[in-house]
């Protein structure tokens, strides 16, 4: 036992060299224990054993049995199975286990070639433990006998060395060598044989081989003596050669053999057996014992062995035999297709990635031989990959151009093995490869340049444009948000008028937008990408205001009054049809057809004196005047605007017709502002009004009571107090006096229309013949009348200016030397020009001037 376990620790130890094509070789016995030691693969190979299991280090072997593994911690390569040297590599010398070892990180292959040494495991066998011999008793001595070799699928000294018969008087044994070296027996008749003494001789054949220890094998053999028979069958021919191809069908004729025996009767009967077959060529073939046929009862396959012997023996009836070999070469057809196996694969890669990015290592192999089993790999021309031939049969995938996600997302690239076979057999496999998206694209907006149109007076928060940005990238890359670069409308932040919905780009309006403030708004929004680092782009966005019909005309001419004075235009008694009497001037702020207006008279106290121009807004007379028409006309103008809806407003003009200032002053208490029809008082008003009117009563009172006061004292100016009820206007209007009175004095004359008094004012004078101190004359008629001054005719008649003025309403009231009235509004009625400052207007060209204040004062 000592021994033994000696020897099998001799051949565990393992041998290991580099060789010459950079493969690594073990060497190990058979029959080693499951998880034995192979050897140090880390070490051998340079690998950090830390790194192992990181690395992704396995195995990829050709074979469905998997012999070996790797141990990442330890860095041994152990066995996983017991491996019996015989089952593998039969008769072959030397028996060569080969596999590769891939480091996935680093797409690195190293092959590995493991020795399996033999070791006498088995021992020396006999297909039959019993087996008959049939010899005549004629049978000369010195006549040999071929016996059944015994079978040992161990080699060298382990193999079959020798045979022992039992110990016997009659025979003997001899070794004989073939000339393929294998060694078999001859049983050797030493002495003749008598039926009559003993018919049949048990004998016991061993079999030993040269192990240690030494292993043998039994089998009995059975002599039977036979009557005479001295003719043995014989064969055509010795060898018997047949060339056939795989995968015959079964039940095929191989070959027949054929022996004849020149005996008669039973002497010539032959029957044939194999003597001789391999255990697997057994389930191959079968012989006919009567015709010497050799059928094929199992497949036929030149992969699994490309010869066959078989050695057959005929006997006839007598026991004299003779034997032959049938040897069968099996010819390779292309039966086999290539076997494709992906041993390491990436199902994704970015979109970036450089040309020559391994994919995958693919391993090839044809179980067929000479041209059937070379294969060529390939993929499809119109793909951005290539096969790249590395160690024998094993191939890289790789890419050989630039990819681009946006245009292919996802690769199935099949790879296609074809061999060189008649006909030629090909194996596909398909390679499922996702691209990954790397941020390569920015944002695209369809145009350029948005153009949005809005109304004005739109609701707050309303949506009033969308804009869409497109980003052919996916998942973060591709998701835009919107702003709007910061500016500014009328140095209002842009942010107070407009907001962006980050996420899908719809533009709202933060405030009701007037088309009169502006009528549009520049902006740029920005679409921005969420990849890392973002990627951007700009975009101008208009959008326009349109108008809206939101504004009714405002009237610029006539102005309405805000002092509480009434507007009145003047116009003469002798006027034409077609004079022009004033013009209502009035703009819209709105625009286009929304601003059009149009005027037309709605209301007039005479009915189809004055017509209205319906675009030019002219009051002009429609015919003469009559003596029965009023001093004051009242026309209400509606001024409309071509709107859907139309808005409108009306203005009021006053018209007082007269030649000569006494007219018109006789009706000017007649006059009063127009009344807002609109307007409506409250109870608050009310109570105002009646606390004023009480204030204002109280302050009459005791002004009264001065003023009698004052008048009492002033008795001596009683009898220069002149009444003018009795005079014509004509002479208050034309008097050289009159005009060298006022030239001479600074006069302040207010007219009254509430009280119905009118008072003169007259301050000290250097004249001697004018009054000394200033006093009051009260007048009761509402026109006021003087009385001609002789003692003034001889002044100068012309006047340029004068610092009493009547101001209607903001106007000037003014009169020339004929007494003709003419009112100064602005610069377009005056005659010589107006201008105000403070109380004192000037009428230049004028003969009289009077002022007329908001309280209707002369």
């Amino acid at each position: 036992n000592s021994n033994r376990l000696g020897a099998l620790f001799c051949f565990m130890l393992v041998i290991v060299w580099e060789a010459v094509s950079g493969q690594t070789r073990y060497s190990i016995p058979e029959e080693m224990q499951k998880g034995s030691i192979v050897g140090n693969f880390a070490k051998d190979l340079g690998l950090d054993i830390k790194e192992l299991s990181d690395r992704g280090v396995r195995i990829v072997s050709k074979g469905r049995t998997q012999y070996f593994a790797l141990n990442v911690k330890s860095g041994h390569l152990i066995t996983t199975e017991r491996i019996d040297r015989e089952q593998i590599c039969g008769r072959m010398e030397k028996c060569l286990l080969t596999f590769e070892i891939i480091v996935e990180e680093k797409m690195k292959l190293y092959r590995v070639e493991v020795e399996i040494t033999d070791i006498n495991d088995n021992a020396p066998n006999f297909q039959a433990g019993e087996s008959e011999v049939k010899i005549s008793e004629i049978t000369a001595p010195g006549s040999r006998y071929p016996l059944q070799e015994a079978q040992d699928p161990d080699l060298g000294i382990n193999s079959l060395q020798s045979y022992h018969l039992s110990s016997n008087r009659h025979f003997s044994l001899v070794l004989q060598t073939g000339s393929d070296g294998v060694k078999y027996a001859e049983l050797v008749l030493e002495k003749s044989l008598d039926r009559e003494e003993q018919a049949v001789h048990n004998l016991i054949l061993t079999a030993t081989d040269g192990g240690n220890p030494v292993r043998s094998g039994t089998a009995q053999i059975h002599v039977i003596v036979l009557d005479a028979n001295d003719n043995a069958p014989v064969f055509s021919q010795p060898i018997y050669k047949v060339n056939v191809l795989e995968n015959m069908p079964a039940g095929s004729t191989m070959v027949t053999v054929t022996a004849t025996d020149l005996d008669e009767g039973i002497h010539q009967e032959v029957k044939y057996s194999i003597r001789k077959i391999a255990n697997k060529a057994s389930q191959i073939f079968h012989l006919d014992s009567r015709t010497g046929e050799l059928l094929v009862v199992g497949n036929v396959d030149f992969e699994e062995a490309a010869l066959y012997e078989i050695e057959v023996q005929a006997h006839d009836g007598g026991g004299l035999l003779d034997r032959c070999k049938i040897v069968i070469v099996v010819s390779d057809v292309n039966d086999n297709a290539p076997e494709l196996t992906i041993t390491s694969l990436l199902n994704s890669i970015p979109e970036d990635s450089p040309p020559g990015t391994v994919i995958a290592l693919l391993n090839v192999q044809d179980l067929d031989s000479g041209e059937n089993g070379k294969v060529t790999c390939s993929v499809a021309s119109n793909l951005p990959f290539q096969l790249r031939k590395s160690l024998d049969n094993y191939y890289s995938l790789v890419t050989d151009r630039a990819l681009d996600r946006e245009q292919v997302a996802a690769y199935n690239i099949t790879v296609t093995a074809t061999d060189n076979g008649t006909p030629p057999l090909s194996t596909a496999t398909t390679i499922p490869l996702q691209i990954l998206d790397t941020n390569d694209n920015g944002p695209l907006f369809d145009k350029t340049s948005y153009t949005a149109y809005v109304t004005e007076n739109n609701p707050r928060g309303a949506s009033v444009f969308s804009l869409k940005a497109n980003d052919p990238d996916e998942g973060e890359n591709a998701r835009v948000t919107y702003s709007v670069t910061e500016d500014q409308i009328q140095e209002v932040p842009l942010s107070s008028s407009i907001s962006i919905n980050s996420e899908t780009g719809a533009l709202y309006a933060l405030r009701s937008f007037d088309y009169e403030q502006f009528r549009e708004i520049r902006f740029q929004v920005q679409a921005q990408d969420g990849g890392s680092p973002p990627l951007s782009s700009n975009v101008s966005v208009t959008l326009f205001l349109l108008d809206q019909n939101d504004n009714s005309p405002h009237i610029l001419h006539p102005s309405f009054p805000t002092d509480g004075s009434t507007g009145v235009e003047l116009a003469p008694r002798s006027s034409e049809p077609g004079y022009l009497v004033t013009k209502v001037v009035a703009v819209d702020a709105d625009s286009g057809q929304n601003a059009w207006l149009s005027y037309q008279l709605l209301k007039a106290t005479e009915p189809g004196l004055f017509s209205v121009g319906l675009h030019s807004g002219e009051i002009r007379t429609a015919r003469y005047f009559l003596d029965k028409d009023a001093l004051k006309q009242s026309l209400v103008v509606l001024v409309k605007d071509n709107g859907q809806p139309p808005l409108s407003s009306t203005a009021t003009v006053t018209v007082v017709v007269a030649d000569s200032i006494p007219e018109i002053l006789s009706d000017l208490s007649s006059l009063s502002a127009p009344v807002d029809p609109q307007s409506s008082l409250t109870l608050y008003l009310v109570i105002a009004v009646a606390s004023v009117s009480c204030l204002f009563f109280t302050f009459l009172i005791v002004l009264v009571a001065l003023r009698l006061r004052r008048w009492r004292n002033s008795q001596l100016f009683d009898s220069s107090s002149v009444t003018f009820s009795g005079v014509p206007v004509s002479q208050f209007v034309g008097l050289d006096g009159v005009r060298a009175f006022l030239h001479s004095y600074s006069h302040e004359v207010s007219l009254t229309t509430d009280s119905r008094k009118s008072q003169f004012n007259f301050p000290k004078s250097n004249y001697a013949n004018t009054l000394t101190s200033q006093h009051s004359c009260e007048i009761k008629d509402h026109i006021l009348i003087t009385e001609e001054l002789d003692n003034n005719r001889d002044q100068k008649n012309d006047f340029t200016f004068l610092q009493s003025n009547v101001h209607v309403d903001g106007n000037i009231l003014c009169s020339d030397s004929a007494g003709t009235l003419f009112m100064g509004n602005g610069t377009s009625s005056l005659r010589g020009g107006t201008e105000t400052a403070g109380e004192v207007s000037f009428c230049f060209g004028a003969s009289y001037a009077i002022f007329i204040d908001s309280t209707q004062s002369l």
